[in-house]
């Protein structure tokens, strides 16, 4: 069976939009609402599901000791709830998440109830080397904790695009995939990853940043297939079902499914992350990552460069590339300015770049972290944990005894009891 025969091909008539139109400034059902409950477990299944060691998250007594007082959740875990994008209308017609502008405003701590929700703002008919008729959608997802507190929202832009476009598109595609690693280009990259520091409870202080400074270089990969099943365990970016249960969501929704011609098997189109056959049928040579994980990691990046104390304010990344199955990202940014903001906090914006072992920067993006001072007396965890004031002040939640050195290598220990 041809694989572009594989699945429900939908089409963007005048029609379609019209119907499209009225959709918008709607608030969508959000069909794949995955953790809802900031359980250590969900947290830790979540950070498993990316690579992330900090033990921040994974270790309540040293969570204990830090400036948020208890296990709490990274910024990312959000995606988890939902990824802050809802597959609505034009069925059969191919997706591609693009680009995220997150805004993080308060932390998610264990216990905390997490509700999301998500309105269609805006779209419209563009050109594209993908040929056929393409839509840019722009939707908004905002996340509440059970006291009815905004904690994040996100602007979030996605493609739609009919699958026989993205099937000549993906057939221009002529590099080797997957990439064809050296034992020692791969040994390299496994030192890197071993030899890679976060901050930790050490701060990096306003102070002592310039702009130019380059944060650490985070290297993920070569991507594989457990990695995506981790981070679906973690996060659940669809809603994944086995054997009856996804039988009766593919008969209500038969654009969700193809048939997998090797094994007989329904099998969401979600596939395209690690199935061949559904990636071909969508028009690309490989499966590819989740564009949330990927700016999971880019999360990552920034809040083991900040440390435990500083807080990451906002992060945009453009999902620019593919990264299939086999390839390596090395994640990098560079501070470009440093400044007090209007609410009197200490900023570092900071471009960041994610390339592939081709050079291909994949993930361009940039991002504001905001940083304790040793000065101003504005420690930015305690300012959204309503811990300022009982803790002390500039230093809250910051060791009196704290170094300004590097944390320790990402395998370490915490030393905490």
């Amino acid at each position: 069976m041809p694989e572009e025969n594989l699945t429900h091909d939908g089409r963007i008539t005048d029609e379609a939009l019209e119907a499209y139109a009225g959709r918008v400034g709607s608030e969508l059902r959000i069909p794949n609402v995955f953790n809802e409950h900031a359980s250590g477990e969900a947290i830790r299944k979540f950070v498993d599901g990316t690579g992330d060691l900090n033990p921040l998250y994974r270790d309540p007594a040293y969570a204990e000791a830090s400036p948020y007082g208890q296990l709490t959740a990274p910024p990312s875990w959000v995606m988890s709830v939902f990824p802050s994008w809802v597959l609505q209308g034009l069925p059969g017609v191919h997706v591609l998440h693009t680009s995220t502008d997150w805004e993080f405003l308060l932390p998610v701590a264990e216990g905390d109830k997490i509700t999301p929700h998500s309105t269609f703002k805006s779209f419209r008919s563009m050109a594209s080397g993908l040929g056929g008729k393409t839509v840019l959608e722009i939707q908004e997802a905002r996340y509440e904790n059970q006291r009815g507190e905004l904690v994040a929202r996100a602007k979030v832009t996605g493609i739609r695009a009919e699958r026989d476009a993205m099937r000549i598109s993906g057939a221009s595609i002529t590099r080797e995939i997957p990439h064809p690693w050296r034992d020692d280009e791969l040994d390299a990259i496994e030192r890197d990853i071993a030899a890679y520091e976060r901050r930790g409870e050490a701060p990096r202080w306003f102070e002592d940043v310039r702009p130019g400074d380059e944060i650490t270089p985070l290297v993920k990969g070569p991507l594989g297939l457990t990695d995506i099943i981790a981070y679906c365990i973690g996060a659940a970016p669809v809603k994944i079902a086995a054997n009856e249960a996804a039988l009766a969501q593919y008969r209500r929704h038969p654009a969700w499914a193809f048939r997998d011609p090797d094994t007989g098997a329904n099998e969401p189109i979600f596939g395209v992350h690690y199935n061949r056959h559904a990636a071909g049928a969508a028009g690309f040579p490989y499966p590819y990552d989740v564009g949330s994980q990927r700016h999971a990691w880019l999360i990552q990046a920034l809040t083991d460069w900040m440390g435990d104390a500083g807080w990451l304010k906002r992060s945009y990344a453009k999902y620019s590339g593919m990264v299939f199955l086999g390839d390596a990202v090395w994640i990098t940014g560079r501070v470009t300015k440093t400044y007090i903001d209007e609410d009197g906090e200490c900023c570092a914006d900071v471009a960041t770049a994610a390339r592939n072992q081709r050079g291909d920067n994949v993930m361009p993006g940039n991002a504001t972290i905001v940083l304790p001072s040793r000065e101003r007396g504005t420690p930015p965890v305690p300012r959204r944990t309503g811990s300022e004031a009982a803790s002390g002040g500039a230093g809250a939640g910051i060791p009196a005894d704290a170094d300004t050195g590097a944390g320790r290598p990402a395998g370490a220990e915490s030393g905490r009891k």
